[in-house]
């Protein structure tokens, strides 16, 4: 069998190698760290960026609001009769979330019959709200608002904690599924990141993977056999540089490489993802959660910048919720034998306007609409009751936005500790300034007891 050279090696993998965020000339990218304690549970997240500004008003209707009528938004008001029951006498859902209804209904919530377990977190922000896409994109994943230069994710910093991410058995438990690198997993231990799952492979397949050495490179052939061996062999040019990338990048093929050689992937209980770009990654993720290790995944999901003609039951913004909705569904039917070690998290920038814009849509807002979904929710609304919500908070910030009650720091807070287990003071190891950021505003880190 031809053996791979590293120079045929470099040109033909670098598309993975490009998958997986990789400086290819960073010597710290292959530094030496401590390893920490591994995650001590099974506990796993997926968590969907809904890039463009998600209107919170409407996906939680504040029905109670007396501001919420048909002078603030034309053509956006949904009326009563129309929208879905929240169970708490204040509040209504957008009818294209009735997917969710399975999730979110529970007698003790609405009187329905379902799981009971979807928590939706309304007024999430954070104090100095950017209304720029690109830097609020960014505080939102880095974990640190107001600082655009930090380009380490808050999620990457807890798994590469919890992992040694240079250790090639590692090489798998997180992945972003995205055509550009989420912020939320960048750093500068390796991450896989890619679009589509069979794309992460090679015409070769286990062919130019190859097998590691037994002893010092003699036997190894492939990949394997090029980085597989000992990283400080005097004899292989740049042995130190590329030796961990070597590692990872085989050790990710091979685990991907074995989850699509199971076959066809057909989802469990009925579950019926989206026809949607959406659905196909979170058809993705499903697989993945079943047939590899890894135990978190980010995804994004774009088009929630509602500028214009937004739509009131139908329409752009209803298409978007239901997508959304429907996949949440999905993954609930399909994970279920590990739904209750699962959070599923959607984020978004910003929310948008109160009142509606001239063109029949909204404009860049502050606070919005978090969705958490898993086993261990207790499920219900949150901050949008007759109790949380005073008068006139639709137009609570600069009297055009809805101001926050929550910062989302909290929430992933709560999801640190009560989820994974974390400490309260590893909460600013993952997000640095988190403390500081509640002494400055306790009442936006008050837990909201979703867990």
């Amino acid at each position: 069998m031809k053996i791979f050279n590293r120079r045929r090696f470099l040109k033909t993998s670098s598309l993975a190698f490009s998958a997986l965020g990789l400086n290819m000339v960073a010597p710290t990218m292959f530094q030496k760290r401590m390893e920490a304690a591994a995650m001590a549970n099974n506990k796993k997240l997926i968590f969907i960026f809904l890039q463009g500004g998600n209107d919170g008003i409407n996906t939680i209707l504040p029905r109670g609001d007396a501001m919420y009528n048909t002078t603030t938004r034309p053509t956006l008001f949904i009326p009563e009769g129309e929208a879905l029951d929240s169970g708490n006498g204040f509040a209504q859902l957008h009818p294209a979330l009735s997917p969710i209804g399975e999730v979110y209904n529970h007698s003790s919530i609405n009187g329905l019959n379902g799981a009971g377990n979807m928590a939706l977190l309304h007024r999430i922000g954070y104090d100095g709200q950017s209304r720029s896409h690109f830097d609020s994109q960014h505080f939102w994943q880095n974990g640190i608002p107001g600082d655009a230069d930090t380009e380490e994710g808050f999620m990457y910093r807890r798994i590469n904690a919890a992992y040694d991410l240079n250790h090639p058995d590692n090489a798998f438990v997180a992945a972003g599924l995205s055509s550009n690198q989420l912020v939320a997993l960048k750093g500068k231990n390796m991450i896989p990141n890619f679009s589509r799952t069979a794309d992460f492979t090679f015409p070769a397949g286990k062919r130019f993977l190859g097998e590691a050495p037994t002893a010092l490179d003699v036997d190894g052939r492939a990949l394997m056999g090029l980085y597989g061996g000992a990283p400080d062999d005097p004899t292989k040019p740049y042995r130190q540089l590329v030796h961990g990338a070597g590692q990872g990048v085989g050790r990710t093929m091979d685990v991907i490489q074995d989850a699509l050689d199971q076959g066809a992937y057909t989802p469990s209980n009925d579950a019926e993802y989206p026809d949607s770009s959406l659905g196909r990654k979170l058809t993705e993720a499903a697989m993945l959660m079943k047939r590899t290790p890894v135990r978190v995944i980010g995804l994004r999901k774009g088009g929630f910048d509602t500028h214009q003609r937004q739509g009131q039951i139908a329409g752009s913004h209803a298409n978007l919720l239901g997508d959304v909705a429907q996949g949440i569904q999905a993954l609930y039917r399909d994970l279920q034998d590990q739904w209750d070690d699962l959070l599923v998290v959607t984020l978004t920038e910003f929310g948008r306007t109160s009142k509606e814009n001239g063109s029949n849509g909204t404009d860049h807002a502050e606070s919005s609409v978090m969705f958490v979904a898993g086993g261990g929710v207790k499920g219900g609304v949150y901050n949008c009751d007759d109790r949380t919500w005073e008068d006139n908070a639709m137009f609570s910030a600069r009297d055009r936005y809805l101001a926050r009650k929550t910062d989302f720091r909290g929430v992933f807070g709560e999801i640190f500790q009560r989820h994974f287990g974390d400490s309260r003071e590893q909460l600013d190891q993952w997000m640095p300034g988190y403390s500081i950021a509640e002494m400055d505003n306790p009442k936006d880190f008050v837990p909201l007891g979703f867990l």
